[in-house]
């Protein structure tokens, strides 16, 4: 079978940076699904009825917004902070202001809020659970570990801590203790969700697909809504081989959630790869919005408007992609395809894909067969061949001013023996042009008129003794 090559289809190759931006499968630090409100305040401390009748105002306006899949954070932030000012007691407030906080991108500002619920209510162990999400987040495990083990001294049973621990373990590559602590957990809640996510991240990472699916299949059963479920079942059909359904199922995920970048960066790859480049740009848009200051989403923007022909659009992307990421080799090498392919300039398109093999750690870090090795040497055989060109045109010039330079000297000598007397000739008395009489063989230098006719027109006598005529000698007769 025949398929239609797409000549920039060597770019496809250097975008799989952008797979991992977002993605809870493939990221070291697994980011933990953004925290809920707690829904009603329960404790010892008496609370004010006006405080409570606020609060339980707040949580409806929240539950109704979550239906309708609009938050309006602002305004929740403002109805939770007045049930706070009502009673400063109801920790439960401040707990999902710390939530509201985390989802409107302010992380100082949400830990604050939930030490402070953790103060008011030490029984509160979502705050510590948020806590601990947000260090583990940070890059310190040791802080995440030690408070999900104080939960679990106080709470013995707590079945969302061990999930938590079990995903650290599976990050450090002890997958039966993950395992383990997994099914700790779903022994206890058999419907934490969070549970079967590791089970099925960690039967993911040792290429067990058929229990991975199985599992993952369980946990959609139990969570339709979890956009990070239906993304696992894609993941694994994409690994299956099923590009269709797992399309499926990342579209799935986006019905979840509008705005969940792992479904959205798999479906700008399953378009740049089947080369619908409006589609892909339409995800890696959506991307940007959430992360800004993505180099790699940047880099396969400029693929998808390349492909679409708006050259110099994608040039503007892969310079921001060289700001945000200089090291990032993928930029070099599609800026270099555009130089060469388009712009016509192949001497730095050369340049730029010698930077990413370098970038890459040099020839013999790169495949022999990688693309960028057959764009390099059609570059270089293309400056070689503009070269012996631009030298060849050279001479040509040159050649063709001596030519004219010699002509020019022919007409010159030509010109010159024209206006020279030929040797023997008579030469002229004057400059009016008329040749003078010959003198007469008596050397007297004499001669007489003839006599002029009635007409006018004067007649030569015939000369005595006259010597032969030189054909070469001018006429000495007058006109």
């Amino acid at each position: 079978m025949n398929r239609r090559m797409h000549p920039f289809r060597p770019l496809l190759l250097a975008t799989l940076a952008l797979t991992a931006v977002g993605c809870s499968t493939t990221q070291t630090n697994t980011p933990a699904p953004v925290a809920k409100p707690v829904a009603a305040a329960t404790g010892p401390v008496s609370i004010s009825n006006r405080a409570m009748l606020l609060f339980d105002d707040a949580v409806k306006s929240f539950d109704a917004q979550k239906k309708a899949k609009a938050f309006d954070y602002p305004g929740l932030e403002r109805k939770f902070k007045a049930a706070l000012e009502a009673d400063q007691n109801l920790a439960e407030a401040e707990y999902n202001l710390g939530v509201i906080a985390e989802r409107m991108g302010k992380p100082d500002e949400a830990k604050a809020r939930y030490a402070a619920a953790l103060t008011k209510k030490p029984s509160l162990r979502q705050a510590s659970d948020n806590l601990a999400i947000m260090k583990q987040n940070g890059g310190d495990v040791a802080g995440a570990v030690a408070l999900y083990q104080d939960v679990l001294t106080r709470y013995p049973d707590d079945a969302g801590s061990r999930a938590r621990l079990a995903e650290i373990y599976r990050q450090n590559n002890d997958h039966d203790k993950a395992m383990e602590l997994s099914r700790a957990a779903l022994m206890r809640d058999p419907m934490n969700t969070n549970a079967l996510k590791v089970m099925i991240r960690s039967y993911l990472d040792r290429k067990q697909l058929a229990m991975a699916k199985l599992v993952a299949l369980r946990a959609v059963k139990l969570d339709g809504t979890d956009p990070e479920l239906h993304q696992a079942v894609g993941l694994i059909l994409l690994k299956e081989g099923d590009t269709e359904g797992a399309r499926l199922q990342f579209k799935s995920a986006l019905e979840a959630k509008a705005d969940y970048v792992p479904a959205h960066v798999e479906l700008a790859q399953l378009a740049l790869s089947a080369e619908d480049f409006p589609g892909a740009e339409e995800h890696l848009r959506r991307i940007l919005q959430s992360d800004g200051k993505n180099a790699a989403a940047h880099v396969d923007l400029g693929i998808a408007l390349k492909g679409q022909g708006q050259y110099d659009k994608a040039m503007q992307e892969y310079d921001e992609a060289e700001k945000l990421n200089p090291d990032l080799g993928a930029t070099y090498l599609n800026r270099g395809i555009i130089l060469h392919k388009v712009k016509d300039a192949p001497e730095r398109a050369v340049e730029l894909y010698k930077k990413y093999v370098a970038l890459a750690g040099g020839e013999v870090a790169l495949n022999a067969e990688a693309p960028v090795f057959g764009l390099l040497r059609e570059a270089e055989s293309i400056v070689q061949a503009k070269r012996e060109a631009s030298a060849a045109e050279a001479q040509a010039k040159q050649l063709e001013a001596l030519q004219a330079q010699q002509q020019a000297a022919m007409k010159a000598e030509e010109a010159k023996q024209k206006g020279q007397p030929p040797p023997g000739g008579a030469t002229p008395a004057s400059a009016t042009g008329t040749a003078p009489q010959a003198t007469p063989a008596s050397g007297t230098g004499a001669q007489q008129p003839a006599a002029t006719p009635a007409g006018g027109t004067q007649t030569a006598p015939a000369q005595k003794n006259a010597a032969p005529v030189d054909s070469d000698e001018p006429t000495d007769d007058l006109l």
